[in-house]
């Protein structure tokens, strides 16, 4: 095991306590205390800062894609990914210890959530508030104590605001599963040999052809690529940087002769973390 996972006592997220967020650190690292943060650079800063040993960051969901501004983040923020965690959402409609379903005329929860739970909504027909965090909605409604207000957000949430379950897992789709980063200030790697997955970050040359070009080395070294994606930096629309996750470790022979030839065709390289690889992977579809 990863021993800045092993000995951590302090895991940083972001979100009110009882946010997904906070039920992944809970479950990815169960031994250690999960710390809320009010936003992702909060979550960030208070590991480089020392106050926690880890963060948990989530990268993107398998309805809604990429975690906006997090692909800016990571580069920069001095920190290295030794951790993945993939968790399902399972959307809750929480009320008030005396609601009924047929009680709710409001709705509160966040944009994405509500979005996941269309089918719900269409039925219910209540009037729907964006929220600015599921598990905020949450302790909002039990602030409110009316009991025609309900909220979507996580079991844990309604455990912590005395909520209770009007419906469970009113999601539209089941396969909906968010993936988390788990970061450390220390750079530390998983060992080669296992099943491991490797982050980087570059920028290459403003030449013909140059991502084609450093795209090849994986192919023909038969490096499987699983996620590539790519973001404009500061404002231009000349400045690119990608994001890519391999299956390999950089130390692995097919995996070091693809990264060395990438190297070659860009101005910037940067491994942001080589790291186990989370068992979800073996039953991804």
């Amino acid at each position: 095991m990863i021993q800045a996972i092993a000995h951590a006592k302090r895991i940083a997220f972001q979100g009110e306590p009882g946010a997904y967020a906070n039920l992944a650190a809970r479950e990815a690292v169960e031994h250690a205390a999960a710390i809320p943060k009010p936003s992702f650079e909060d979550a960030i800063d208070a590991v480089t800062s020392g106050d926690c040993d880890l963060c948990i960051i989530p990268v993107e969901n398998s309805l809604m894609g990429r975690i906006a501004d997090i692909h800016h983040l990571l580069p920069d923020s001095g920190l290295h990914i030794v951790g993945e965690h993939f968790l399902p959402i399972r959307h809750q409609l929480l009320g008030l210890k005396d609601a009924k379903l047929s009680d709710i005329k409001s709705l509160y929860s966040q944009a994405p959530a509500l979005a996941q739970c269309r089918n719900l909504i269409r039925d219910m027909k209540p009037v729907v508030h964006n929220w600015y965090d599921t598990a905020g909605s949450a302790k909002h409604v039990a602030e409110m104590g009316d009991k025609s207000c309900a909220a979507i957000a996580s079991t844990l949430a309604g455990e912590l605001y005395g909520l209770k379950v009007l419906k469970a897992d009113v999601e539209d789709e089941h396969h909906n599963m968010t993936r988390f980063l788990i970061m450390s200030k220390k750079r530390e790697d998983a060992a080669p040999g296992g099943k491991v997955v490797t982050t980087f970050v570059f920028q290459v040359k403003n030449v013909p052809a140059a991502l084609y070009k450093a795209m090849g080395g994986f192919a023909t070294n038969g490096v499987n690529m699983t996620k590539l994606e790519s973001y404009q930096l500061g404002g231009s629309f000349n400045a690119t940087q990608f994001y890519a996750d391999i299956q390999g470790h950089p130390e692995d022979a097919p995996v070091k002769r693809a990264l060395e030839e990438l190297a070659f065709y860009t101005t910037r390289l940067t491994i942001l973390g080589a790291y186990p690889a989370h068992p979800f992977r073996e039953d991804m579809p």
